[in-house]
């Protein structure tokens, strides 16, 4: 091929022109030595349609990366659509007739999951219906196709008495005598351990064995004989059975013999000798004597605790139990463990704690309904860290956050009370020593 065919090299073009820019760029950044090296490429195109490529090297002198990104015009099937983009799409489909509209919909797929499916999916199924489903026909239509549809050829055709494929076989088990053997491990001890174990007795075995914890090696009672060093029990020698002692029988607690009508008359009277009532497990007491003894709970200035542990304490009588602390300023421990107290009373009884805020110790787990829940224990919570009285409380929590909240007011107040009780202390001891020498002059 010529080379005037190509190019003629007296012909000024493009890419002398860009060269002549790339060194010109090159002369005015030479700001520093060492810079990137980026490669560019040129197309030129002559008349003859032929085009020949070339790769320059600039390089570019500068404290960045430059990068530089050339954009396309857009085609479709080899089309430029840069003509396109100032059609108005809606002017061309305003133009378009409901068929031709139809067409391109089947054609386009928009991609807008805001649109429901039936307007993103056209309905295909234009047949009309042959007639009424026939729901006996078309099962009688699917077992006759099941029957006539042929089966799947087996590869190995199943033969009786002939084991296809590979059977599992497992593996073989140790009998116990070996497995025994193979699990024994020789301990060396040394000479001076084994003599003085071998001469040992029965009894500085078992003694030995209750040092170093090895309780299932021996039963309760030879443990305690070990520790207190009173020597083994007749008959359980160190080849005895090892079990537990028997438990000791221990007597019935007596019934709560508490007269109730006459502790009812006691507090209604308000008596300096009753000081502690207890009608702990007591059977069949009545609504009526439940509300009487509360009528004189709050009125009765020298009851200090009342116990009220399974006697069938109920919402109603509970209800009138706080009307009476509210009451009442000189209770301090109040137990109704085990009852039938729902959680709204349980809340309302706390909340009756900080009318007189006498209460020190109150007790109330065990009732009819075992979860509280979040709602009542955080409100629960609220009103203990409202309490400036209360040292301790008898109820599960079952969540952290409350359980946590309710033990550090707990130790708050028994800290507050402490300290007060120790500047108590020293404020008398100080008094005292300086009464002294006037009462000796």
């Amino acid at each position: 091929m010529d080379a005037t065919d190509v190019l003629d090299p007296d012909t000024p073009s493009a890419n002398d022109d860009d060269v002549a820019n790339a060194g010109n760029n090159n002369g005015n950044n030479n700001e520093d030595d060492e810079a990137p090296t980026v490669e560019e490429t040129y197309e030129v195109t002559t008349t003859k349609r032929k085009t020949i490529r070339t790769s320059y090297k600039i390089q570019e002198t500068s404290s960045s990366t430059k990068t530089t990104t050339m954009t396309t015009a857009a085609k479709l099937y080899g089309k430029d659509l840069s003509e396109y983009d100032d059609v108005d799409v809606d002017d061309l489909l305003a133009q378009l007739t409901p068929e031709e509209i139809n067409i391109l919909a089947k054609e386009v797929d928009p991609d807008d999951s805001f649109m429901p499916p039936s307007e993103r999916c056209s309905y295909e199924c234009d047949k009309s219906p042959t007639g009424p489903l026939n729901r006996k026909k078309l099962i009688e239509h699917i077992n006759k196709q099941a029957l006539e549809t042929p089966d799947r050829p087996e590869l190995k055709p199943y033969v009786p008495g002939v084991i296809r494929g590979k059977k599992w076989v497992p593996p073989p088990q140790e009998s116990a005598k070996e497995k025994a053997v193979d699990e024994q491990i020789a301990i060396d001890l040394g000479e001076e351990y084994e003599q003085a174990l071998s001469n040992a007795t029965q009894e500085e075995i078992i003694d030995l064995a209750a040092i170093l914890g090895f309780h299932s090696m021996m039963n309760q009672d030879q443990y305690h004989a070990s520790l207190l060093n009173s020597g083994q029990p007749v008959g359980l020698g160190w080849d005895g059975v090892t079990k537990a002692s028997q438990p000791k029988p221990y007597p019935m607690e007596p019934p709560n013999d508490t007269d109730v009508d006459a502790t009812i008359k006691q507090v209604r009277e308000d008596d300096a000798s009753l000081i502690d009532l207890n009608w702990n497990n007591i059977k069949n007491i009545s609504d009526e004597k439940f509300i009487q003894l509360f009528e004189g709970l709050e009125i009765n200035t020298h009851l200090e605790s009342l116990s009220l542990t399974n006697v069938g304490l109920t919402d109603k009588t509970a209800q009138r139990l706080a009307d009476a602390l509210e009451k009442n300023s000189t209770l301090r421990v109040l137990n109704v463990e085990t009852n039938f107290i729902s959680p709204a009373v349980i809340v309302r009884l706390i909340r009756a704690l900080l009318k007189t805020k006498s209460i020190e110790e109150f007790r109330c787990s065990n009732q009819r309904s075992q979860v509280l829940g979040n709602k009542i224990e955080m409100e629960i919570t609220q009103l203990v860290e409202q309490n400036p009285t209360l040292l301790r409380l008898g109820l599960h929590l079952e969540f952290n956050d409350a359980r946590h909240r309710v033990a550090a007011h707990l130790q708050r107040n028994i800290d507050r009370i402490r300290k007060d009780l120790t500047l108590r202390l020293q404020f008398r001891f100080f008094n005292m020593n300086h009464r002294k020498p006037a009462l000796i002059q």
